[in-house]
């Protein structure tokens, strides 16, 4: 596959019309470029990762003890409703697309996104996200109390009577973060089909790319439903229809097959470029070729079209029928086998290398044996009678945050930490990263681990007030959450000081090889003063191969 310019791809496809880099202020504008994106989406959805982590602290200081005595159970309801939304809607999902806006065009060899003002419109969507939830807090009745899942009938009651109310604001923000996310999708997949690098097909295409691809196939194929649903429980609050009211003949069930058939596969849509970052980092750090790069490759396409056929498990006891749970069981349990494959080739790769441990390294894997630990439980939960058991308790809440904190946040660190030098120009203070390793890890088994235990002991989810005999771990899960609020201290004071003042970053600090570290850090405003010819697959470490024609490079 060759790349091919802009303006012969025989679609609407906009020319890049990017302004001169300079200063700070062009993060305030509506930039094209694909690499301001990028860091516009990290840092907006930075921002609302530390609002959505205030969030959480105050849930947990209400949990340290069994009475409710913190704050009011309907502001409660409110807080963890906010916490889970701002978490995957503002957080997860914008910054992984921005560390993708960043590197998938460098990594392909390509000058810019396909469509970069719907790029940059699909940026611009988030912050409106943003301040649509927060300004639900001033609205009659607060914010939406109904989870983040907003199930019906409970999403369907408003005791205010008000029409302006903060259920019908998460529905238009979800509804408008659905948007911006088919937009990107679109955008990537084009990109990634059509504006390769002469020579780069998709069997030497980077892991991180491929990963995105899979990914965003299933945003375009499962975030339809989801939107659709929204706007359907929008409408039977709004103007009276009665799609999910059960009181006037509607089905409140399934709203949670519209939910769940993307909600599910958002996980892999979120795990999936995470997933692609260990494929860059352990080759670098260990100094070997990745294991079964194509198996890896194929890997990643395997979990995108698995995962359309497992959401029905979050409906075990939900009158779903006997065969569909053994079903739906069974696709589950068959998402582990892509998964697993993609671990077995990871610890191959570091096998016997010459491992560095710096901080890219420890969040890499950090996040990997956390990952694994989830994996284990989420087998356990496919299990119907497990499932069951534990249906709608903390061993749930526990399992989701190994997935969505452990492994996901995790691995956000270590591509920040890895690329940084490349964003910026700049190097990062070591010492200061792995002390933000050092408390992340520690603080995030102290807050999640306690929820297994607990969730088995049968405390439920999404209350205020338990038992005393849950006390003891959810004492130290709340140690874990402050714990893990203070953790992003050193993170954020590393990365301000080391962009202002950090010692000046070569082009490749870390002698890696892909396109990314060929261009000078940070990058030009083009990329590529000519597009380059890729000669053979990545990961080349020790193979004394050069990735490039007439510019090869060493390891």
């Amino acid at each position: 596959m060759t790349n091919i310019p802009i303006d012969r791809l025989n679609l609407p496809v906009e020319k890049p019309q990017h302004e001169f880099p300079g200063g700070w202020k062009r993060y305030f504008s509506f930039s094209t470029d694909h690499k301001v994106i990028g860091i516009q989406y990290l840092v907006t959805s930075f921002v609302f990762f530390l609002i959505g982590g205030i969030f959480a602290m105050i849930l947990r200081g209400e949990l340290i003890t069994p009475e409710s005595d913190l704050i009011d159970r309907t502001v409660y309801n409110g807080m963890f409703t906010m916490h889970g939304t701002v978490m995957l809607f503002l957080w997860t999902f914008p910054s992984l697309v921005g560390l993708a806006n960043y590197l998938v065009p460098l990594m392909i060899g390509a000058r810019d996104m396909a469509f970069p003002r719907l790029n940059a419109a699909a940026f611009w969507m988030v912050p409106v996200v943003g301040i649509l939830l927060m300004a639900s807090f001033f609205v009659p009745g607060g914010p939406a109390q109904a989870g983040w899942w907003a199930y019906p009938p409970v999403s369907l009651q408003n005791p205010t009577g008000n029409l302006i109310n903060g259920q019908v604001i998460w529905l238009l923000a979800v509804a408008i973060s659905g948007v911006s996310s088919i937009m990107g999708a679109v955008n990537f997949v084009t990109t990634i089909v059509k504006m390769r690098a002469p020579g780069m097909g998709f069997f030497r295409m980077p892991l991180f790319v491929w990963a995105v691809f899979s990914a965003q196939i299933i945003q375009l194929f499962g975030l339809p439903a989801l939107t659709a649903g929204a706007v359907m429980l929008l409408l039977d609050i709004t103007v009276g229809t009665s799609f999910f009211d059960p009181s006037r003949g509607g089905n409140p069930v399934m709203f949670q097959h519209y939910f769940w058939f993307y909600s599910h596969p958002a996980v892999y849509v979120i795990i999936l470029p995470v997933f692609g970052i260990f494929s860059e980092i352990f080759p670098v750090y260990s100094r070997k070729p990745l294991f079964g790069y194509k198996v890896v490759a194929i890997s990643s396409l395997l979990i995108a079209v698995v995962s359309a056929i497992v959401w029905v498990h979050h409906l075990y006891v939900s009158g779903t029928p006997a065969w569909m749970r053994m079903f739906f069981m069974l696709t589950t349990m068959l998402v582990s086998v892509p998964t697993g494959i993609k671990v077995f080739a990871w610890v191959a790769t570091v096998w016997g290398g010459k491992i560095r441990l710096n901080t890219p390294m420890l969040f890499a894997l950090g996040a990997l044996i956390l990952f694994v630990f989830a994996g284990i439980v989420g087998i356990m939960l496919s299990s119907v009678p497990v499932d069951v058991h534990v249906n709608n308790t903390y061993f749930v809440v526990g399992h989701f945050h190994y997935v969505l904190f452990g492994t996901v946040t995790m691995g956000l660190y270590a591509a920040l930490y890895h690329w940084f030098p490349k964003m910026t120009g700049r190097m990062y203070y070591e010492g200061w990263g792995k002390l933000h390793f050092w408390l992340t890890f520690i603080g995030t088994n102290l807050n999640f681990f306690p929820m297994h235990p607990l969730g088995l002991q049968g405390m439920l989810r999404r209350v205020s007030s338990y038992a005393p005999e849950y006390e003891g771990w959810n004492i130290i899960a709340s140690l874990g959450a402050f714990l893990l609020g203070m953790s992003t201290l050193p993170f954020i004071f590393n990365m301000v000081v080391s962009w202002m003042h950090g010692e000046k970053a070569p082009d490749n600090p870390w002698r890696a090889i892909g396109l990314e570290w060929l261009v000078s850090s940070p990058p030009p405003v083009e990329n590529f003063e000519e597009i380059p010819t890729v000669i053979s697959e990545p990961y080349g470490y020790g193979k004394s191969e050069p990735l490039i024609k007439e510019r090869g490079i060493g390891v």
